[in-house]
């Protein structure tokens, strides 16, 4: 039986307002720099797809690991644009477009979060979140009244750990005195989030909200499904 459901945050619970390329070409027109959308989404895919984990072990300080953050997030942003160039702007830019992902204004909830959710409250279930993001998770999640619906909040920063490393989703489980086999874990990615849940014994479902079948495909303790709608009809299956 199921008795906590965790979440990846984005991606799976909401979404960027406008497309990331298109936000970081937008900004840098701004402080000087003329990149189109298309140039700027292959560098940040790259930069991101080879970057090392937002963790940095555990023990740090609160205002360390905002500096760390930051700092990460500085390094990502500089590989992005290296292909174009340096430009005198860069640090005023970096400044702001760190703001902007900051503001939940500039974020949208997935349509069936919200009753998705609190169907589970309802259902006695405890939730939490698992997210490889930093401190700025808080106020998104405050900014589109999600907050409210979760017992923890487990961000790979804080907990040392980033997905897919054990560490992180056991981090979570024992916030929630859940056994990983009375766990469920949702997320948008197969390496991040399905596999990794699946590998320590947690019920694990993949959302591709590109795939449109009408049913969630159900094999043994893993689901795919392509709308978090059908999260509590999994959830009972398990």
């Amino acid at each position: 039986m199921i008795l906590a459901v965790f979440f990846d945050a984005a991606g799976t619970l909401f979404e960027p307002r406008e497309p990331v390329g298109r936000t970081y070409a937008r900004l840098a027109r701004q402080f000087g720099l003329a990149a189109s959308e298309d140039a700027v989404a292959a560098g940040f895919r790259r930069a991101f797809g080879a970057a090392p984990g937002l963790a940095f072990g555990p023990g740090h300080a609160p205002d360390e690991l905002r500096r760390l953050e930051r700092e990460w997030w500085r390094r990502r942003v500089g590989e992005t644009f290296a292909p174009m160039g340096t430009w005198p702007g860069f640090d005023a830019y970096f400044d702001a477009l760190f703001a902007h992902f900051a503001d939940p204004d500039h974020w949208v909830a997935d349509l069936e979060a919200a009753p998705m959710l609190q169907r589970l409250k309802n259902d006695g279930l405890k939730l939490g979140v698992i997210s490889n993001f930093d401190y700025r998770l808080y106020r998104i999640l405050d900014g589109l009244d999600l907050t409210r619906y979760f017992d923890s909040i487990t961000i790979s920063s804080e907990a040392g750990y980033a997905k897919p490393r054990r560490e992180v989703y056991e981090t979570a489980l024992s916030r929630a005195a859940a056994a990983a086999h009375d766990a469920m874990h949702i997320g948008d990615s197969e390496h991040l989030d399905f596999a990794p849940a699946a590998a320590i014994g947690m019920a694990a479902v993949l959302i591709d909200r590109g795939n449109k079948q009408a049913a969630p495909s159900i094999a043994a303790r893993t689901a795919r499904i392509c709308s978090l709608a059908s999260v509590p009809e999994v959830a009972q299956v398990f």
